[in-house]
């Protein structure tokens, strides 16, 4: 039996992301589930996915986000919004934008759609198209997002950042702002699932500061909030952008894996993150309590102790802040508990430390 989760624990979710559907009707380069053009057929049903969102909701209370693949595709999709938003839980939505008119957008929004994200991987539908391999991709994001906007839905705007468009992220981050986006969350490629046919487009560790640096930097003069995301060590540079301990306050810790952060995937898996496909616990084999993984798996339970991490990521005084990224340390060194593999910080010796980070 698991201990009762309460409010007030150490350890709540804070956000749970819930991938619908594998299916998609793009064929994205990154693609972290390498998703697909049809539906698997061992996707959790309607009744499945509603009796872990009162699991969920009778302990807790986190952000839900709907993600994919693409869960317009589910055509279950408004039942399931609808039963999260009356569980009391808030609820938000990820979407290529494909086929998203105002229509569309104004039935999300009525349904109780908190947000939406979109992701942009260029500023113009060159740079995009080839990222998203569909053509027509750009067109139909942006399109999506006036939609939004129209109908007064809010949204994000989210970028996946390789070596390719690492120089356009000004001009990206401001085709953001002028489309009305509310945040610009850049994300750092995990070279997972198709990802792993694009490994070379991942940053190194000196070229990763270079970017978090300019990141922190543009962070300070933009009109909308500006975090990356899969970039955990951002909030050690943040705090030194800013000369000090007060800009970190306001972050949350960088991963928050196993810690605040959950992943369902399609067929009921808990994972630490969608970008590590390692099992925390299956809810159809917990009769879909989502408490009882969280609280007492060992996958879960190991990254909560910073004693069992090992390279310099278990010697660094940020790591309360920081954690590293674990998906990107098992995708390059096949240990999820491993040092950041794309973090160039060498921690200080713990006798010149002062308060701990």
């Amino acid at each position: 039996m698991r201990p009762e989760a309460v409010q007030g624990t150490r350890f709540q979710p804070r956000l749970i992301a819930w991938e619908l559907t594998r299916a998609c009707s793009l064929h994205c380069r990154h693609c972290r589930a390498a998703a697909c053009a049809d539906r698997n057929p061992l996707e959790l049903d309607t009744e499945s996915v509603r009796a872990t969102i009162q699991s969920i909701a009778r302990h807790y209370s986190p952000i839900i986000i709907l993600t994919g693949g693409e869960p317009l595709l589910r055509p279950d999709l408004f039942e399931i919004i609808q039963e999260s938003v009356k569980a009391g839980l808030r609820t938000v939505m990820a979407t290529c934008g494909v086929g998203l008119d105002e229509s569309l957008a104004q039935r999300l929004k009525q349904a109780g759609i908190a947000r939406l994200s979109f992701s942009l991987d260029g500023d113009d539908a060159v740079t995009h198209d080839a990222f998203r391999q569909v053509p027509g991709a750009f067109e139909a994001c942006l399109n999506a997002m006036r939609s939004a906007r129209e109908v007064g839905l809010s949204f994000q705007v989210n970028t996946t950042v390789t070596r390719t468009n690492m120089s356009r992220l000004d001009q990206i981050w401001r085709k953001a702002v002028d489309l009305g986006a509310a945040a610009f969350h850049p994300f750092l490629l995990v070279p997972t699932g198709r990802g792993k046919e694009i490994r070379d487009e991942v940053l190194s560790a000196a070229e990763y500061e270079r970017v978090l640096h300019h990141i922190a930097q543009l962070s300070l003069k933009s009109p909308i909030p500006f975090k990356p995301t899969c970039a955990p060590h951002y909030c050690r540079i943040l705090g030194q952008v800013n000369h000090g301990v007060s800009a970190l306050d306001s972050m949350t810790r960088g991963c928050l894996g196993g810690i605040g952060f959950a992943f369902i995937s399609h067929i009921g898996k808990v994972q630490i993150c969608g970008f590590l496909e390692e099992e925390a616990g299956d809810l159809r084999t917990t009769g879909f309590d989502f408490g009882q993984i969280w609280e007492t798996s060992p996958l879960f339970l190991s990254l909560r102790d910073k004693s069992n991490y090992r390279g310099k990521c278990s010697r660094c005084e940020f790591w309360h802040r920081c954690g590293g990224c674990r998906a990107r340390a098992f995708a390059m060194t096949g240990d999820w508990l491993a040092s950041e593999p794309c973090c160039d910080y060498i921690p200080a010796p713990e006798t010149t430390r002062g308060t701990p980070a």
